[in-house]
């Protein structure tokens, strides 16, 4: 299933809030960490700036031009391979100095990079339409992608209703993982009816495990059925950024006023 079918939602909101991330290089997926994505565009192992602002173009140029996972890789994997950023070869951390063999480009690699950066960049652009709905459509359904590639957790969820500001959105809307083809859809009364439901659901129980950031060392508790950095609201801290920006441009322009 295209990622693009999973949210009701115009291209361009998607896009402009991708184009909104800066560029970030990093050696290891856990240096870039939850909502730090919502304002930084990265890629595991790609230091170079000027490859990695290719690869955004191409992610922009798929999301806003509807193109398929096989059309992004047709078009970025000669960039890639001429820069020999690909299959697996020897690398610095620029931490440590110490080298070792890592995977580059490969087309899983790919599909990863594709699929998390148009599931989190719609899911980021729906966040609005979500809060702007809110008012005729308080709930929100979790919607898993019912076949043999579906989590047991996210399986679990999969037709739970709660109000869209319950707490449990703050860390499990998705998506929740690498390649998670999960999402939610908005709910009135109406449709809450539809569903078979006179009130919202209880918010299943959030239960963690320990895990460990090699890069940092940092023990935190990561919620059960969630990947480790996908514990986070795509486009919630960009609603909160956004206003902060709006309240200061009020103020200046209040100060230039007086």
């Amino acid at each position: 299933m295209p990622v693009q079918a999973a949210f009701d939602l115009a291209p361009e909101e998607a896009v402009a809030f991708f184009r909104d991330k800066g560029l970030l290089a990093s050696f290891a997926w856990q240096d870039v960490w939850q909502q730090e994505h919502e304002i930084a565009f990265t890629v595991a192992k790609m230091v170079d700036l000027d490859l990695l602002s290719d690869v955004r173009d191409a992610v922009d140029q798929a999301m806003a031009e509807g193109l398929t996972l096989q059309q992004f890789k047709a078009q970025i994997t000669p960039r890639l391979v001429s820069a020999g950023w690909w299959g697996v070869r020897e690398q610095a951390d620029p931490e440590t100095g110490a080298k070792q063999l890592v995977q580059l480009g490969s087309p899983r690699r790919l599909e990863t990079i594709f699929r998390t950066n148009m599931m989190t960049a719609y899911a980021a652009g729906e966040w609005q339409q979500i809060q702007d709905a809110a008012e005729d459509a308080p709930y929100l359904m979790y919607d898993a992608v019912d076949d043999n590639r579906t989590r047991e957790q996210h399986r679990a969820w999969d037709g739970t209703v709660l109000r869209w500001d319950d707490p449990w959105w703050q860390t499990h809307r998705p998506p929740n993982g690498w390649n998670c083809r999960c999402s939610v859809i908005q709910l009135g009364e109406d449709e809450l009816a539809l569903a078979g439901k006179s009130a919202p659901d209880t918010a299943p129980p959030v239960k963690t495990r320990e895990w460990t950031n090699r890069r940092t060392g940092e023990v935190m508790q990561v919620p059960l059925g969630i990947d480790p950095g996908f514990a986070y609201n795509p486009g919630q801290d960009r609603q909160a950024q956004l206003r902060a920006l709006a309240a200061d441009k009020r103020a200046a322009f209040d100060q230039g006023t007086r």
